[in-house]
């Protein structure tokens, strides 16, 4: 008993402590997040407003002028006073009242097919190497403004990473992209500048470009994220590392996504120094506390000990007694599962035998009408005896099915089977039918509806359904089949017009031979939606009643959506 409760104990300041742990750091996850989001909100500004900016230098009169007539070597010595405040570094030299300085790095432009115009002096529009100029080119002129990032080797191993806007120049006739405008930046301190543990970097062309993380965990972070990077779902994503001892939250999100250049990734690490320290804090101060439980669960257990005993005897001997209540019931459950067999197959052994007499019984019922000395009224009898004959068929053969489906025997041969020819013949034969109610049948079928089932099977479901919706209706009353798609499912309502199904009956329609007060005076036996239902959930679909109501009655069926079957080969 000692060992239970200390066990107990234990366990329970194991979990607690570790469910403690998991609050701290989902709460630690949470104030990432949190800033995080604030930090990635002022970076969207910061876009938004250069962009706008690029908007307005890309509608220079000169610029367009020089584009527009063709005068390309004049475009960059034009381009230079009008860009002057986009280039210049100093922040109230040469800018507009009220202008946002861009301190852009270098600018160039692209003629219309996406790649870079050289300029003829490029000290006057910012150095770059070739390579450099190679990779500002977009392959297509953009029609909407484009952000990319573009990595730059600036020679002893070190290099620089620039921020690109890529700004369409439309024409002032048609209205059509006819140049861009190129702009480099350099890139926001991303990540907060290590505020709180908070620090970024951006991922760009399989290297990180993060100066302020340490080279061991700079390296390890790198072989993490190209995989992370190519399995992400969308353009974000998260995880947690490790670099020797320290431990970090990661998440990077893309940069510029639609844009033409490289796919470049804004990445955020948060340190756990601060969650792993109160973690261990609140650690020791379990043990402390797991070691008072411990000293009161040894005096506990010694008082249980002597008060449970006497219960304990009680126990074992409550569960013999359980223990034999058990075993009489799962021989009782036997004994009636092999009754429930034996009464499956009474019902399909007798099915089976009525079958013959009634074959024969019919035979001789239309010999006696193919003789000539019957009178009308005798001839019109035995035609009734004919046709009750087949009813009489048609209960075995629903009986014999109900028989097979109990004893688990039936079994579905699934194939691709479009419903729409199955309700066009349906519709026939009760066309063809006497109509004793002038009745009004609306269809609304899609040409093509396919769905999983056996044709047999499926068709019997249908049959008996449209037969409950001829027999329970009004004279000149409606009949309305319709069918749709719906995700995974094709849905069949069957509605009629009618008395309403009292709410006392609605929930035992499908049982055998239940017929409501609605029933009493219509053919039947009772069988037929309870056959239905049983077909449609071997089919994997269901069948219920979706509406009663006073001279409405719905029937909805669900079936699963199959592909239609592939042409034959050599079919035209």
């Amino acid at each position: 008993m000692m060992l239970v409760v200390s066990a107990a104990a234990i366990s329970t300041l194991i979990l607690t402590q570790r469910n403690m742990a998991t609050s701290v750091r989902r709460d630690f996850q949470r104030d990432f997040e949190s800033r995080l989001a604030s930090l990635q909100a002022v970076q969207e500004v910061r876009h938004a407003v250069i962009a706008e900016r690029c908007r307005q230098l890309a509608r220079k009169p000169r610029i367009h002028a020089a584009l527009e007539d063709g005068a390309l070597d004049l475009l960059y010595p034009s381009a230079r006073d009008e860009l002057i405040d986009a280039t210049n570094t100093d922040e109230s030299a040469f800018r507009e009242p009220g202008a946002y300085a861009l301190r852009a790095r270098y600018y160039r432009f692209l003629d219309s097919r996406g790649r870079v115009i050289v300029p003829p002096n490029s000290k006057d529009v910012g150095d770059l190497s070739a390579a450099d100029e190679s990779s500002l080119s977009t392959g297509l002129l953009p029609d909407r403004p484009q952000t990319g990032y573009i990595r730059r080797d600036l020679g002893g191993g070190s290099h620089i990473v620039d921020e690109v806007i890529a700004m369409p120049i439309v024409s002032s006739e048609s209205g059509e992209p006819i140049a861009a405008i190129v702009l480099g930046f350099k890139p926001p301190a991303l990540g907060g500048g290590g505020d709180g543990g908070l620090t970024g970097g951006i991922w760009l062309d399989g290297h990180l470009d993060f100066p302020t993380l340490a080279d061991t965990a700079r390296s390890d972070l790198e072989a993490r994220l190209a995989p992370a990077v190519t399995s992400s779902d969308g353009d974000h994503g998260g995880f947690e590392f490790s670099s020797g001892k320290d431990s970090y939250l990661v998440f990077f999100k893309r940069l510029n996504p639609l844009s033409p250049y490289p796919p470049a990734f804004e990445v955020s690490v948060l340190s756990l120094a601060e969650s792993l320290a109160l973690q261990h804090r609140l650690a020791w101060e379990f043990a402390g506390v797991g070691a008072l439980v411990l000293a009161f669960a040894f005096l506990a257990s010694h008082i249980l000990s002597r008060r449970l005993s006497a219960p304990v005897e009680r126990l074992a001997f409550d569960s013999r007694e359980h223990r034999e209540h058990w075993h009489r019931a799962q021989a009782a459950l036997e004994s009636t599962s092999r009754e429930l067999q034996r009464s499956a197959r009474f019902s399909a052994d007798a099915s089976h035998q009525l079958k013959t007499p009634v074959t024969v019984l019919r035979a001789g019922l239309e010999e006696l009408l193919a003789g000539e000395h019957l009178r009308p009224e005798e001839r019109e009898e035995v035609s009734s005896l004919v046709h009750q004959t087949f009813r009489l068929a048609s209960v075995i053969e629903d009986l014999l099915l109900l028989s097979r489906m109990d004893a688990g025997r039936l079994q579905i041969q699934f194939s691709s089977l479009n419903l729409t020819p199955l309700f066009e013949a349906l519709l026939d034969d009760m066309g063809a039918m006497p109509d004793f109610f002038g009745l009004d049948v609306d269809s609304d079928v899609p040409p093509a509806l396919w769905v999983k089932g056996e044709k047999g099977y499926v068709s019997l479901i249908l049959q008996n359904l449209i037969e409950n919706a001829r027999k329970y209706n009004l004279t000149k009353g409606k009949i309305r089949i319709s069918a749709i798609e719906d995700g995974e499912w094709a849905i069949v309502t069957i509605g009629n017009t009618g008395p309403a199904i009292p709410p006392a009956s609605q929930e035992h329609i499908f049982e055998r031979f239940h017929r409501g007060a609605v029933g009493e005076n219509v053919p039947g036996h009772g069988i037929g939606l309870n056959l239905a239902r049983e077909l449609a959930r071997l089919h994997g679909g269901d069948l219920r009643l979706s509406v009663s109501d006073e001279n409405w009655t719905e029937f909805e069926l669900r079936f699963r959506l199959a592909p239609p079957p592939e042409p034959k080969r050599g079919a035209s």
